[in-house]
């Protein structure tokens, strides 16, 4: 199937079947590219357009730069539209809008789907799917939003959407923290430090994953890297939070003691087992599994405890 695919995360890139599209060359005529795609669920006015997109004044010549623009852009996209949808971008003397039945795949339009589906989700609740789902869109971010572009419009969805991408981070770290999937949950903490190193409550899951891994030294340098970000971003000590943590970890009185399967992992006891010939060794086994099942428990509480007080 013909698809045209624009890659709006880092670099400006469209592609055609698997190859690159020429003729969307210029800056301006990426930015009303993506600026229709990101908004496509509605029509704009050209003289809201003309202004958003140049800000300049002069309107005669700002809907000028539109209309070369809009020629550009529907010169590169008509070509590939299949017979019937009427090309990517409809427009007519006042109003542009995007094509909704146009066959165009958007890695934000992606983004935001898998983001919508597990909106009010707690990370430790997530179902297998829905975290693949998760992995996936947040593959999707190459970078932040056209790098490269400085205009307010763009910036503020650079930042709404580095919001989403951080809080599908913070789910699939409570995830693989239920999941006992450490080592990968490590792997979210350290993107989310490369798009913000002071971001305490991320140290802080990092400093658990750790620590739950069987790797202590780690945890309490990863809280060493957390007071020396503080003091040189913010020039301010960790939270109580933190130290709480910390002192936990420094004892090793963190409970550490959660299956690797998550909530429910542990067994039940069979009806084996309460026939067992030796009452007191039942009883003993009883007790074990309680305490296991309770230890369950109270770690599940606590990551979703922890996901709704970050949030």
């Amino acid at each position: 199937m013909n698809v045209i695919q624009v890659i709006l995360f880092g670099k400006f890139q469209i592609r055609f079947n698997g190859e690159e599209l020429v003729g969307i060359d210029g800056r301006k005529t990426q930015e009303l590219l993506a600026y229709l795609l990101i908004h496509r669920s509605r029509a704009h006015a050209r003289e809201v357009l003309a202004e958003v997109l140049w800000g300049e004044p002069h309107r005669a010549r700002t809907r000028k730069y539109l209309r070369q623009a809009l020629w550009q852009v529907q010169s590169a996209l008509e070509p590939c539209a299949l017979d019937g949808d009427g090309g990517p971008v409809v427009a007519d003397p006042d109003w542009v809008q995007f094509n909704p039945v146009s066959s165009i795949w958007l890695d934000v339009a992606q983004f935001e789907d898998a983001y919508a589906r597990t909106q009010g989700i707690p990370g430790a609740a997530l179902e297998n799917q829905a975290a693949d789902a998760m992995d996936r869109a947040v593959r999707l971010y190459a970078g932040d939003l056209l790098e490269g572009c400085y205009q307010d419009w763009c910036i503020f969805e650079r930042e709404r959407l580095q919001n989403m991408y951080l809080a599908m981070l913070d789910k699939l770290i409570d995830w693989c923290q239920v999941q006992g999937r450490y080592e990968i949950g490590l792997g979210y903490g350290e993107q989310i430090l490369r798009c913000d190193r002071a971001r305490e409550r991320t140290h802080r899951r990092m400093m658990r994953l750790y620590y739950l891994s069987g790797d202590r030294t780690s945890a309490l340098r990863q809280y060493e890297q957390l007071v020396r970000t503080l003091h040189e971003e913010l020039n301010v000590q960790p939270s109580q939070r933190s130290l709480r943590l910390v002192e936990q970890i420094r004892a090793d009185t963190f409970d550490s003691d959660y299956p690797s399967g998550g909530p429910g992992a542990g067994k039940s006891p069979t009806p084996r087992d309460r026939t067992h010939s030796d009452p007191r060794a039942h009883l003993r086994h009883l007790h074990k599994s309680l305490t296991a099942m309770q230890r369950q428990i109270r770690q599940e509480l606590e990551v979703i405890e922890l996901a709704l007080s970050d949030s």
